[in-house]
């Protein structure tokens, strides 16, 4: 086990303040709500990436429910049977509300809250400062620097750090994506996909760190734009081909009802090459074109469950303006009432 570079006293004590600090604020505390851990297990999982609802709180915004009246954001998702949350995390994020924040601390206070309310856990670790995704993988700006095996004992120390905090705060994840849509690799140019065994080796130590504190988190591999079926193919061929550890292979896709199906079964057709399970990590559609994403939504949710897709998360569906210019939420403006889009979650 690495040693952590870091006081984990520092960290364990900052997150159990964060926790009890939002509690104060408008998400709230709740009891349970649904099923947690084993329990959820055989249940097909819909899934909401709220990453922002903290520092939209933070800002005053409330969320209403269908009928007009507000309530607790995880009450309302409850409603549509979301029984999963997805959270991402950043090394040392900026104040920025929307494109900072997200400190392991502050995850882990989002994380309490969601399993207080009885959903299951997804942790995002992205592996920098702010956004990574399939065009941009930046590592942190204190890792960018570093040499290979700098960055090899960082990833170590910084994963294993984040899991321990995670675990002061009694939180241990159902799932956790070591990446975020890393077809390109990660931290470049390190951990490119043209250098697969650096790849890998990093990849491979934030797997072993998560294993050590939580042992039966299942770790996941994220990859966008399944419909690009050689991209997918080029990631695994590197990462597999130099050992690559994980237990689920997890996919961004935004496409419409009509390519539902095809790009689906890009996905189980990846997935199944390697024999994992899969799920879909992040979905979502315009919301000024409400009845097109909810059907694409179904669509989606179809197509999983007819190839044993284990489930969907809907990216940032709470968001809505002016907090961020986003467009494919699922809540209204004008409102603050969920779109006809969560419909979709139940259909």
């Amino acid at each position: 086990m690495a040693q952590p570079h870091l006081s984990r006293r520092t960290l364990l004590q900052s997150a159990a303040v964060g926790a009890g600090a939002l509690a104060l604020g408008g998400l709230g505390e709740l009891g349970g709500l649904g099923k947690t851990g084993e329990a959820q297990a055989a249940t097909f999982i819909k899934g909401c990436d709220i990453s922002w609802a903290q520092q939209m709180t933070a800002l005053g915004y409330t969320w209403n429910n269908a009928s007009g009246t507000q309530q607790n954001l995880f009450t309302i998702l409850a409603g549509y049977g979301i029984n999963a949350i997805r959270l991402r995390t950043w090394v040392n994020p900026s104040s920025d509300p929307v494109n900072g924040h997200c400190s392991i601390g502050e995850t882990a206070a989002m994380a309490v809250l969601a399993q207080n309310a009885g959903m299951s856990v997804l942790i995002d670790f992205h592996f920098g400062d702010t956004w990574n995704s399939v065009g941009v993988q930046n590592p942190p700006a204190a890792w960018a620097s570093m040499t290979y095996s700098q960055m090899l004992q960082a990833m170590y120390n910084y994963v294993y750090d984040s899991m321990e905090t995670l675990k002061y705060n009694n939180i241990y994840p159902e799932w956790v994506q070591i990446g975020n849509e890393i077809n390109s690799g990660i931290c470049h140019p390190a951990g490119s996909v043209s250098n697969g065994a650096q790849m890998t080796g990093l990849l491979n130590a934030a797997h072993d760190m998560v294993k050590e504190v939580s042992p039966n988190s299942v770790v996941c591999i994220h990859l966008a734009q399944p419909q690009n079926y050689s991209s997918m193919v080029t990631f695994y061929d590197a990462f597999a081909g130099n050992g690559g550890k994980w237990d689920m292979s997890v996919f961004s896709s935004y496409g419409s009802a009509s390519v539902a199906a095809g790009i689906v079964g890009n996905m189980h057709e990846i997935s199944s090459a390697y024999g994992k399970p899969f799920m879909q990590a992040e979905f979502g559609g315009s919301v000024s074109s409400p009845g097109s994403t909810e059907s694409a939504l179904e669509a989606y949710k179809s197509a999983l469950v007819s190839t044993g897709g284990q489930g969907i998360f809907y990216w940032e569906p709470e968001v809505y303006s002016p907090f961020d210019s986003y467009s494919a939420g699922a809540w209204s403006s004008a409102t603050k009432e969920p779109t006809i889009i969560m419909n979709g979650f139940n259909a």
